[in-house]
């Protein structure tokens, strides 16, 4: 409905102020760009932070609201944004879409409800906590009252922004900035004493109860009175039938396919590979004063890194680091694959940094368009039937990987409809992993470090250009999407932690987007160095030619340096496993490229190369 170029500078002041103003560092991220995303744009933000694992004698996890608490809600005002927020978020994009479910963001109020918060949780004063996400306060305590049977809670008690709110648009505002604690009745005057100490608006609205009933009043009359038990398990679940099809699609011919140094200059530039700096400078990624890795790297800091790595504890060497992996174009072939793909794409961003493959666990975050069957979205049995293969991919990869999932998220009405025009997004999932890095001073970032160093390729290279971002800038899509072998790379990135712990390892960088191609180059470039591949050495399957080694996005592939030094060690450390020695680091700053005939196919200056993929948005 409005302007990508409006809907980017938006997205982006956003996560500016939401992180920046709150203190919290932004350090790692991507952009995708996909003409179907003009319909409904999607944005995805996540935090993560540091609990005690004991607090006052349990489990720091552990909460649950008691029979007769208190019910506090603590922060922002309710006001007229974000009412119908959740529904929103659940039905396609039209004109009549209203603009009251859009909520206007405060970081300031809530850093300083956040600080008030550490304090009354590290005293021991409240029993329970949630935040007031889809549905407001409609959500947050009927859920806490799960735990006791009922409540009863006094809308016209809830602080407004601005008067002339209905009994229902208080209950279900999703106005941000807002907590809903379980206090009890001997820690509330101190709660509510310390609360306006800090200058943070907290109010008493009810009590947690057993009676079994949702009981809401406004002016001493009923507003609700629902039995607990409807509420939360009343809605029969919904049926969807789902019918899988496997379709095809065009391939390109030799005439279709450019030079591969012309291809690798048109992908170094393409929107969803070149480089990202204009938005990373926005965001503050050192506030705190503990990010290791940082989401720019190399000599003159401009190279773009796989993953973060965050130091929490300045009295510990060890880190966290968070990565992800997100590939909606392979969900034109086959929604497991891409799945599979992006779990793939995650961790291998996760342990290029040095991440701990055995310390990790995901995060699952589905985008999807309508998967029921209508006259509006006649494919309804086939879009579902993707949802219900990305599902098993996460199943099975999840458990192959020995990841668990401890969070998640799903929207499934992502369509945007006017007149007879209807635009769905590809399926989509963001998948991030968050774990241990055992020593921060061992971590590894993607640039070479210098010259004379070996340039090996871990992994196998198959001709798997289905999907691809190349094809894509042809215009095609293809059909061999690439796969994932679980096993194969699990031992690959447990014998590279090993390699790191042991210091082998100058950089290392992941093949996502562009391949080999696009891999070398940028750590070429981001380390000032030159590199010179031979792709006679690259361990392919079958008979490829120049364009599928380069660009081919196979999985599960990582380009590393190592010292002359090293080397010896690394070859036996991976014995038995699929690693090529394609040539090595040069002092020349340039990236030189054999190709399957022995000529040289591909000889540009770094320079050239960085051009190429700083310029698309240089100036956004």
């Amino acid at each position: 409905m409005l302007h990508p170029r409006r809907i980017f500078d938006g997205v982006v002041e956003g996560v500016e102020h939401g992180g920046n103003k709150s203190g919290i560092p932004t350090v790692n991220g991507s952009l995708v760009f996909d003409d179907r995303f003009a319909g409904k744009p999607l944005v995805y933000c996540g935090c993560a932070a540091l609990m005690p694992a004991q607090l006052h004698g349990r489990p720091g996890h552990e909460k649950m609201a008691q029979v007769g608490d208190h019910i506090v809600m603590v922060g922002g005002r309710v006001g007229k944004d974000g009412i119908h927020g959740a529904t929103f978020s659940s039905e396609e994009l039209n004109e009549d879409s209203p603009v009251t479910a859009v909520q206007i963001g405060d970081p300031i109020t809530q850093r300083r409800m956040f600080d008030f918060l550490l304090i009354t949780r590290d005293r021991g004063l409240y029993s329970a906590i949630t935040d007031n996400g889809a549905g407001g306060l409609s959500s947050s305590v009927g859920e806490m009252a799960e735990d006791t049977g009922g409540f009863e809670m006094h809308l016209d008690r809830i602080p407004l922004k601005y008067s002339g709110l209905q009994p229902w648009e208080i209950l279900i505002s999703e106005a941000q900035e807002r907590m809903t604690i379980a206090v009890p009745p001997e820690h509330l005057e101190e709660f509510l004493t310390l609360s306006r100490e800090m200058d943070v608006e907290s109010t008493d609205l009810g009590t947690f109860t057993d009676s079994g009933y949702y009981h809401c009043l406004y002016e001493g009359k009923s507003a609700t009175y629902l039995p607990m038990d409807f509420l939360h398990e009343g809605t029969p679940q919904m049926q969807i039938p789902a019918k899988w099809e496997i379709k095809t699609h065009a391939e390109p011919t030799i005439d279709d396919l450019p030079r591969a140094d012309d291809a690798l200059e048109t992908l170094l530039a393409s929107l969803n590979v070149c480089s990202k700096e204009c938005v990373v400078r926005r965001f503050d990624h050192e506030v705190q004063g503990a990010t290791v890795q940082k989401p720019l790297t190399g000599v003159d800091n401009d190279g773009p890194a796989d993953g973060s790595v965050v130091r929490p504890l300045f009295d510990s060497f060890a880190g966290i680091s968070t990565a992800h992996g997100i590939c909606p174009r392979y969900s034109d072939i086959d929604t497991y694959h891409m799945m599979a793909c992006a779990i793939d794409e995650s961790l291998r961003n996760y342990v290029s940094v040095g991440g701990n493959v055995d310390h990790v666990a995901g995060l699952d975050n589905f985008c999807w368009c309508d998967p029921v069957e209508s006259d509006r979205t006649p494919d309804g049995q086939y879009k579902a039937a993707q949802l219900v293969r990305a599902n098993k991919a996460l199943y099975d990869y999840c458990l192959a990987f020995g990841v668990p999932l401890i969070s998640g998220k799903d929207s499934m009405k992502n369509d945007y409809q006017i007149g007879d025009t209807k635009i769905s997004i590809p399926p989509t999932v963001l998948f991030s992993v968050i774990g241990k890095v055992e020593d921060i001073r061992k971590t590894i970032s993607m640039d070479v470090k210098r010259a004379g160093d070996k340039v090996y390729l871990l992994g196998e290279t198959k001709a798997e250009l289905g999907a691809s971002e190349l094809f894509t800038q042809l215009g095609f899509i293809g059909n061999a999407v690439p796969t994932v072998d679980a096993p194969t790379a699990l031992l690959r990135y447990r014998t590279l932690n090993r390699a790191q712990q042991g210091c082998l390892i100058a950089s290392c960088h992941d093949l996502s987007d562009g391949g080999l191609g696009v891999a070398a180059a940028e750590t070429a470039f981001a380390g000032g160095f030159g590199v010179q591949i031979d792709l006679r050495q690259v361990r392919c399957q079958g008979n490829l030619t120049d364009i599928e080694v380069l660009y081919s996005e196979s999985q599960s592939r990582l380009l590393v340096t190592v010292s002359e030094e090293n080397a010896a060690e690394f070859e036996k450390l991976f014995a038995g496993q699929q690693v090529s020695l394609l040539g090595e680091v040069t002092a020349k700053p340039s990236l030189q490229v054999i190709g399957m005939d022995g000529s040289v196919i591909i000889d540009r200056e770094n320079s050239v190369l960085k051009e190429a993929w700083q310029a698309p948005l240089r100036e956004m």
